[in-house]
Formats: structure tokens, C-alpha cells, sequence
């Protein structure tokens, strides 16, 4: 049952003026906090109205002083006994401003409600397992919150990014307003900006294991990983001696690099494979092949770095055409992360990439090679590897070794 009824004209007379708006302000504050209605409120620096109003209520002068104390006691007990709010001031206070909330309460309702939002992603992970730390992390890190705002405006959020994610790895490449159009319904709805493009760029590479970075050129890169082009055009693939079309016959029969587009691989891919092709981190091995053998070179393909859409294309295909895969990179943190980005797209055996091969390398190379930097990473495909360079901290370039590499290449 509801107490006595609170006399409103009177409370209005008595608090609901201006010049005591910051004392029910604060009252208010307290009841949000489950905060008891005891002790002293201070006003810095009150005006003569605001000092007039408070003596109205105390019925007498408020204590002398800069500051405008007022205690919430003496309050209570004057709308008590005046019959005004026989509840007293908490009772008062709600009839002037509305009911309170605690605070508890409300962080409470907007947590279960941040939580129904974000359910989607709940459900990614337990279909998708790759994306459950990532599911955690943006729940966790307040990705989705920043991106939304609001509970409301989440879930529809969510929902999209939980669509284009369940269709990632894309393959075969496909360009991304087409794949946006598709999924979401729109040819821009993945636009830089976008606050869905953001989110799912952000899964899409908790997928692929792409590096952190910045920037139009990173981020192409970052969709390009999970088969997500801007174009068609852009992204290319360094290679030697590959045969199966005729552009690139030609170019092997001279012996010169080739640099193959996602368009052509899209549309004309390699009809035949060599038993086993060769994959470099560094142009500068591929130059030193061709420049080497000519013609005469193993074949060969350069990523330049994390695999583009177009080399990961193109190695697909080969493997698909039974092609043995090996590969060698830097040894150092980045090219092992490289490394592993690869073995999730295609399978392939190290090419003097071991423990074993890093420490002859180091002991060949003597007191010229750099320190190693940077975040340490696993090696998946001979563990020792990581534990040794954890060990020796030196970082040795394929430029270092690569001679040794040039006695594998010829024919």
C-alpha cells in the first residue's frame, strides 16, 4: 500500500522553484545510489535567491559561510511535521521528479539487454569455434558498444556481421559490394566507415590471422585474406616458370617473373601444375632465381609479404591440380605469422624453414644480422622454430640465405 498522499501544491511552493533545483538534484542522485538521506549538502557558490529559498525551508538562516550547506535531516523533518510529504524527503523528492531508478537496477536492465544483443555472436562461436576468442574479445573490449551505442541499435548490427562472417573464407574470390549485395542487401553496406565494415573486417580477421594495421591499402589487404576484393585488379601474384596458360608459357620459355592479376586467375586459372612449386616471402629471391637459372628455374611464386587474395588463389588452384607446396620466409616474428596465415588456406611443407635451418643460418651469417622485434608468434609446422629464435633473438632475411635457396631452384 502506498503511504500518505504528498500535498504537491505545497511541496511545489516549497521545493519546486528554481533556486532549489540543485538540491533536489542531489537528493535524486542519492536515491539513485541507494544512498541514505543524512548528513550535509553544500552549494559552492549559491546567489541570494538560492540562500533566500533554503531559509524558507529550514525556517531559518542556513549556516554563515561562502558555501550554502544544507542538511537533508532538517529537510526531511520539516516536510514531516508539516504534513506536506509525511513520507519525507525521498517521497518528496519522486513526486517532483518521477520515480528513481537505482542505479544498480538500471546497469542490470542495460547489461541484459547488451547481452540479448550481442546473442548472435554467442551462437557464432558455438557453430564457429575460430571465432569464439574473437566473440569474447568485442563483447569484452566494448568494440560493439562504441560501434552501437544503444542495446536497440546493436542487434541489428550483430545479426548483419554474424552473416557476412558465417560466409567467410570466400573462395572463390569474389568483389565485395557484390558479396555486401548478397548478404546484407546492399552494394555498400561493407563501405569504409560503415559500422557493420568495421565489425566484420574485425572478425574477418581473427579468421584469417591478418596483422593489425591502418589504412585504405591494410585494410584491402585485411578483406582480401578472407576473398573479399575491392577489385578484381589490384591484387596480383608474383611468379616464375609457372605453366598452364599461355601468357605464362611464354613467360617461362624466356624465363622472366610474371605478375598474374585476380582477374586473369579468375578467369583464366593454370590448366597444369609442376610436381612441386616453390613459394618465397621476398622478391628479391624470385629476381635472383631468374636472374640465375632463366628458364632453367624451378618454379616459383613470391608473396611479397601476407599472401594476397590472388596468391591465395593461385595456390589453391595448384594444390587442387596436386601440386607439392613448399615454402620459406624470414625468420623473424613477422614471417612466421605469414607463415601460419598460409597454412590456413593451404597446405605446405617448410623450404629450409625449421629450427634446424635458423641456426645454421645464424651460425653462416656470424655478427651482421639485426635483433629480432616485435610480438613473438607460434610456428605450428616445427614448434622448436619459435623457441629458437625466442633463444637466439636474431632475425635472419631470405636475402641472408639466399644462396642456399638458389641450390634448390635449379633445375
Amino acid at each position: 500500500m502506498s503511504g500518505p498522499p504528498v500535498d504537491e501544491a505545497r511541496l511545489r511552493r516549497l521545493l519546486g522553484g528554481p533556486d532549489l533545483a540543485w538540491l533536489v538534484e542531489r537528493v535524486r542522485r542519492r536515491l539513485e545510489r541507494a544512498q541514505p538521506l543524512t548528513g550535509a549538502v553544500s552549494l559552492a557558490t549559491p546567489s541570494p535567491a538560492e540562500r533566500a529559498a533554503a531559509e524558507r525551508v529550514l525556517g531559518r538562516a542556513p549556516r554563515a559561510g561562502t558555501a550554502l550547506t544544507v542538511r537533508l535531516d532538517a529537510v526531511d523533518a520539516v516536510l514531516v511535521r508539516s504534513g506536506i510529504s509525511p513520507d519525507g524527503l525521498a517521497a518528496a523528492v519522486m513526486a517532483l521528479t518521477g520515480r528513481v531508478v537505482p542505479l544498480e537496477e538500471v546497469r542490470r536492465s542495460e547489461d541484459q539487454a547488451w547481452g540479448v544483443a550481442c546473442a548472435p555472436l554467442v551462437l557464432l562461436a558455438e557453430e564457429l569455434p575460430q571465432y569464439a576468442a574473437w566473440a569474447v574479445r568485442v563483447r569484452d573490449d566494448g568494440l560493439v558498444r562504441r560501434l552501437a551505442r544503444t542495446p536497440a541499435a546493436a542487434r541489428p548490427l550483430v545479426e548483419q556481421t554474424v552473416r557476412v562472417l558465417r560466409e567467410l573464407p570466400v573462395a572463390p574470390a569474389r568483389p565485395l559490394s557484390v558479396f555486401a549485395a548478397d548478404i546484407l542487401g546492399s552494394a555498400h553496406a561493407l563501405d569504409d566507415g560503415t559500422p557493420v565494415a568495421t565489425l566484420a573486417l574485425s572478425g574477418a580477421r581473427a579468421l584469417t590471422g591478418h596483422p593489425e594495421g591502418a589504412g585504405a591499402a591494410w585494410r584491402r589487404a585485411a578483406w582480401a585474406s578472407a576473398g573479399l576484393l575491392r577489385d578484381d585488379v589490384s591484387s596480383t601474384v608474383l611468379t616464375l616458370n609457372l605453366r598452364g596458360t599461355p601468357a605464362l608459357d611464354w613467360m617461362a620459355d624466356v624465363g622472366d617473373p610474371c605478375v598474374l592479376t585476380l582477374r586473369q586467375l579468375a578467369h583464366r586459372p593454370p590448366r597444369t601444375t609442376p610436381p612441386v612449386v616453390h613459394i618465397c616471402e621476398n622478391p628479391a629471391v624470385l629476381s635472383a632465381a631468374a636472374d640465375t637459372y632463366g628458364p632453367d628455374a624451378r618454379p616459383l611464386i613470391c608473396l611479397q609479404g601476407q599472401p594476397s587474395a590472388a596468391a591465395l588463389t593461385l595456390l589453391a588452384r595448384l594444390h587442387e591440380l596436386g601440386a607439392a607446396l613448399r615454402y620459406h620466409g624470414d625468420f623473424d616474428w613477422g614471417g612466421l605469422r605469414i607463415a601460419t596465415t598460409l597454412s590456413g588456406h593451404v597446405p605446405w611443407r617448410p623450404w629450409r624453414y625449421t629450427a634446424h635451418d635458423y641456426r645454421e643460418a645464424v651460425a653462416a651469417a656470424g655478427p651482421d644480422l639485426r635483433p629480432l622485434g616485435g610480438k613473438p608468434a607460434p610456428s605450428p609446422w616445427d614448434p622448436q622454430l619459435a623457441l629458437a629464435l625466442t633463444e637466439h633473438a636474431l632475425r635472419v632475411e631470405e636475402e641472408a640465405v639466399l644462396d642456399v635457396l638458389l641450390t634448390d631452384l635449379e633445375v
